[in-house]
């Protein structure tokens, strides 16, 4: 395994700057955020770190080379839109940027991209699953004629009332996840797993890895603190709103001996990419890359 970070929490730099950080402070690999030059519609979205759009062989050389001297891989490249949105102009504005992503990263050379499958939150999981059905497998076919794998993070993506009811990532539950895998077996088509989403829904974590292993690209590192107090106040139908606090790791209820545990047994030799979305790690970015260090002082011990 190695070690490595998503730059998404670090917007104010390049980068370079943000690969020369990470060689410095230990880290073997880089997840590169890749969205559009827009306006970010959530936290930690709109972050581009490769223009995409703008990509060229020799630009991707030289990319490579830079990351390369820093002594980093690139773990993946990182966009997570949805492309299961009701509004049909955004579902063509999304998806034709996510194969913009692929495209640089055949031409990177990279071997996963992580997304997200996105959903309609007004409609059930039977109704996703037919627009699933229609949607994604042009998708997965287009990255595989390049060589890439798609990596779906299981997030539900429900932290506000905009998402409500159902959240706007369908691939949440091993149940969906077989359902996609039925439609779409194809073996460049996996997870990029953040186990801090299975926290919040009560899912076994160890039985994830044992029976998804083969099925992991990558994984996230991000935990998650369950505020009694919140969920005494709202319920567990609230979804998570009002008791679900994304952490660092080492501050959350995840164990991550166990978890580690189950990786090494199911044999993942990838990436463990820290995902910072810690709200007590904001402000500026010194402040951010010490919530870094932190985890990475937490997780290096299990990394081998």
């Amino acid at each position: 395994m190695k070690l490595g970070f998503l730059t998404a929490a670090l917007p104010g730099s390049t980068l370079e700057a943000c690969a020369k950080w990470g060689a410095e402070s230990g880290f073997e690999a880089i997840e590169i955020a890749c969205w559009p030059y827009e306006k970010a519609a959530r936290r930690y979205a709109g972050v581009t770190h490769v223009d995409v759009a703008n990509l060229t062989k020799k630009i991707a050389k030289e990319t490579r080379a830079m990351l390369d001297g820093y002594g980093l891989s690139i773990s993946a490249l990182a966009y997570y839109p949805n492309p299961l949105h009701p509004d049909a102009d955004h579902r063509e504005t999304v998806i034709n940027h996510l194969k913009k992503v692929i495209d640089a990263a055949a031409l990177l050379e990279v071997e996963v991209v992580g997304t997200f499958v996105g959903k309609d939150k007004n409609k059930t999981v039977p109704q996703n699953l037919d627009d699933f059905t229609r949607i994604w497998p042009p998708i997965v076919k287009y990255a595989k004629e390049r060589g890439v794998k798609i990596a779906i993070e299981n997030c539900p993506m429900i932290f506000s009332y905009d998402e409500w009811p159902g959240g706007n990532n369908l691939a949440s539950t091993p149940a969906i996840w077989r359902k996609m895998w039925e439609i779409i077996p194809d073996e460049n088509f996996g997870l990029n797993l953040d186990p801090s989403h299975l926290i919040l829904q009560m899912i076994d974590i160890p039985r994830v890895v044992h029976e998804f292993g083969k099925k992991l690209f990558h994984v996230h590192a991000k935990d998650l603190h369950i505020d009694h107090e919140g969920l005494y106040n709202n319920g567990v139908f609230s979804l998570g709103m009002g008791w679900q606090i994304p952490r660092l790791p080492g501050l959350g209820d995840m164990d991550w001996p166990k978890f580690f545990a189950a990786l090494t047994a199911a044999r993942y030799d990838g990436v463990i990419s820290i995902e910072h979305e810690d709200r007590v790690f904001e402000g500026d970015e010194a402040l951010v890359k010490r919530g870094f260090y932190l985890s990475r002082d937490v997780l290096k011990p299990y990394i081998h």
